[in-house]
């Protein structure tokens, strides 16, 4: 109970910090630019509702003001359509300034996060990110990876020409690639026998987007984990395993008749067996005997699976794991460049997402809202301060693009509205304002319904 409650508190720690810096920073370039062009900011608020705290600045008396509610921002700004502006701040009001500096205003925000983005990346990369060796683990047949060639234990060298340091560079240029309908991957490994080879994979027929788990699992490449004994280190309580008389240290050595050499083994025969008496030979010291157990049912991705409650004992295998960490790091230098491509991979990688989803070629599921970026932030957060950062960069990224899109309330409906005024000469009528803030309200409601629809399901299974 208290370690959930501690995980539950690091989660939600970690997303307020998260969101906070992001949100400062967004408003902050508002805020800046407006400054710059001669726009005076009457407030510059971080959250929303009643303020928790407040400061008014020497310039324009300003009020800065952290507000109870963490989930955004705003500034505001002298504006006549709001409220009267007495006739000597008129030139300083945001709706009498030329067209290129309400666009610079608006275009801040995100640019803003985008530099958070490289800088948070430029740190990393400066200081190095911990991860996995790119190696593969189990290749189902039939896969595309089967097809191609990969095996398991194939170390990924790079993607497309692009190198592979670590199982999280591997993973995000494998699914950049996968997102081009009918394309033919080039994947260089290094194989068990020490040669480099490349192997042309081929994702004709598969969207990845639209299955659930793991996209790249829909390749057939998974991260390569040891083969660990099938010796019980864990037995839940009220469970089958313990209802039967399993015990810590049981080695299981066959089920039904069939012989179990390793974990995954025995997982495999388990989990179709909901509800069906299986007879496990087992090893107990010297001794050896029969242990009928029943596996309980559960439901996991939709499907029934069954289930003893017994957990792998750690084995000398585990060492084997431990030696395919990495840190990738570069010098403060070369982290610029490094910082910078993978700003404008991450960039363009967003974009394409964004766009398959409003197409219908990835599936709703992949739209995630606070609690699972809570989660994410909490993990990353126990991991280490360069997980961390890189989460930031990452969600740094994706506000900056959601901005960006032409929908009424967000800075992309700003600049459309700016578009528009740029080719009829006159602005936007407030009367189209009025009905494109009800619809960008109508749109943004219902995407947030269901990224919280997609989070609760997430959370209960």
């Amino acid at each position: 109970m208290f370690e959930m409650f501690g995980n539950v508190a690091i989660s939600v720690l970690a997303f307020i910090v998260a969101l906070g810096l992001l949100v400062s920073i967004h408003e902050f370039g508002h805020f800046w630019v407006a400054r710059r062009v001669g726009i005076k900011v009457l407030r510059y608020s971080v959250g929303f509702g009643r303020a928790i705290w407040t400061r008014v600045g020497k310039v324009d008396q300003t009020e800065f003001v952290v507000a109870a509610i963490p989930l955004g921002g705003y500034v505001k700004m002298l504006d006549e359509r709001e409220s009267p502006v007495a006739s000597d701040e008129q030139h300083r009001a945001f709706n009498r300034q030329p067209l290129w500096a309400r666009a610079a205003v608006v275009i801040a925000g995100p640019l803003a996060n985008l530099i958070l983005a490289f800088i948070a990346y430029w740190f990393v990369m400066m200081i190095g990110i911990s991860g996995i060796a790119p190696i593969i683990g189990d290749v189902p047949e039939g896969s595309p990876a089967a097809r191609a060639g990969l095996e398991r234990t194939d170390k990924i060298i790079s993607v497309n020409g692009e190198t592979t340091p670590s199982w999280q560079d591997a993973r995000l240029a494998l699914l950049d690639a996968a997102l081009n309908p009918d394309a033919a991957v080039k994947i260089r490994v290094k194989t068990s026998a020490d040669l480099e080879v490349e192997k042309s994979l081929s994702t004709a027929g598969v969207n990845i987007l639209q299955a659930s788990g793991d996209p790249i699992e829909g390749l057939g490449i998974t991260m390569w984990r040891p083969e660990l004994e099938p010796v019980v280190g864990l037995v839940s309580d009220d469970s089958a395993a313990a209802a039967a008389g399993m015990l810590i240290g049981d080695r299981v050595l066959a089920i039904n008749g069939v012989e179990i050499t390793l974990w995954r083994e025995l997982v495999n025969a388990v989990q179709p067996s909901a509800g069906v008496p299986l007879t496990l030979s087992i090893q107990r010291g010297s001794d050896q005997f029969d242990l009928p157990i029943t596996p309980t049912s559960a439901e996991r991705d939709g499907e029934t699976v069954g289930l003893l409650g017994v957990g792998v004992a750690q084995s000398k295998s585990v060492t084997a794991f431990d030696a395919t960490r990495v840190t990738v790091r570069y010098s403060p230098l070369q982290s610029i460049g490094k910082a910078l491509d993978r700003t404008w991979d991450m960039t363009l990688f967003t974009v394409r997402m964004i766009g398959k989803l409003f197409t219908g070629q990835a599936s709703l599921d992949n739209i995630s809202g606070p609690i699972t970026i809570a989660q994410a932030a909490g993990v990353t957060a126990s991991v280490g301060i360069d997980h961390y950062v890189n989460f930031i960069a990452m969600i740094s990224i994706s506000l900056a693009v959601l901005n960006l899109l032409p929908i009424p309330m967000l800075d992309g409906g700003h600049l459309l509205y700016f578009a528009v005024e740029a080719v009829t000469g006159k602005p936007v009528s407030d009367r189209v304002q009025i009905f494109g803030q009800q619809l960008g309200l109508l749109l943004l409601g219902g995407l947030m319904f269901l990224a919280f629809y997609n989070d609760i399901g997430r959370f209960f299974q």
